[in-house]
């Protein structure tokens, strides 16, 4: 296990090394185009083994996410829950059911986008994460999103939106007031369209809250037939 993961950390190092010669080796008219798939697998075994905050020592597993590395679309959460620790996959309890009947309604599944979390731990009890955990946390996840470049980032719940609008600098005032909405912002230097709605675990407990993100997830379908990422 330990050799897989060190494994890992070489080939993310090696791509690391080849990203930053590419601009010299473009010049030369060379095939520089590299995979997004190693340099995603490299940032998760880095979190497997991640001690950078006190949750390391409760969690069963690391959740780093997962997805299709080449897409336009990316689903941020807000941390593991207990079977997302149990698993070592995001949204794979009946939140992540329910998730997974949104994307069908608007033609995708999870094979098509990437799901991942601001916190790649569960914290206990399934509290609100710490801001030092998200600080802490946090790098990992702004790594995917420079590696995956989507083109429209979708947020879930409160604490994915209001990292997500602190690196866009937006004003977050709470997801009832800016769910169902897109804001194009400059994030982590790229031009990324967000959209955001409530946790699909909201749902769970709360009706009203079920039928607002659906709601959502119909304005999300539009803008994305708009742009040409669902096509039929």
């Amino acid at each position: 296990m330990m050799f897989c993961v060190l494994t890992r950390l070489s080939l993310y190092l090696l791509h690391t090394d080849a990203y930053k010669k590419r601009t010299k080796r473009d010049t030369m008219g060379e095939n520089t185009t590299l995979s997004k798939k190693d340099p995603l697998e490299a940032i998760a075994a880095e979190v497997a083994i991640c001690q950078k905050c006190p949750l390391a020592k409760t969690r069963k597993n690391a959740v780093a996410g997962e997805g299709n590395p080449d897409t336009q679309v990316m689903f941020i959460g807000e941390a593991p829950g207990y079977w997302e620790d149990i698993k070592g996959r995001p949204f794979v309890g009946d939140a992540g059911k329910f998730l997974d009947s949104l994307l069908s309604e608007i033609g995708f599944s999870r094979e098509d986008v990437f799901i991942g979390n601001v916190l790649k731990c569960r914290p206990p009890g399934n509290r609100e994460p710490q801001p030092s955990e998200v600080q802490a946390c946090t790098p990992y996840l702004d790594r995917q999103i420079k590696v995956i470049q989507p083109r429209i980032i979708v947020t879930l719940g409160n604490h994915s939106t209001a990292y997500v609008f602190s690196k866009g600098g937006l004003a977050f005032t709470g997801i009832t007031k800016v769910h169902g909405k897109f804001y194009d912002v400059s994030l982590l230097g790229m031009k990324v369209t967000v959209f955001s709605t409530f946790h699909p675990a909201a749902a769970l407990y709360h009706p009203k809250y079920k039928q607002l993100i659906i709601e959502d997830f119909k304005l999300l379908k539009e803008r994305l037939e708009k742009e040409g990422i669902i096509t039929y």
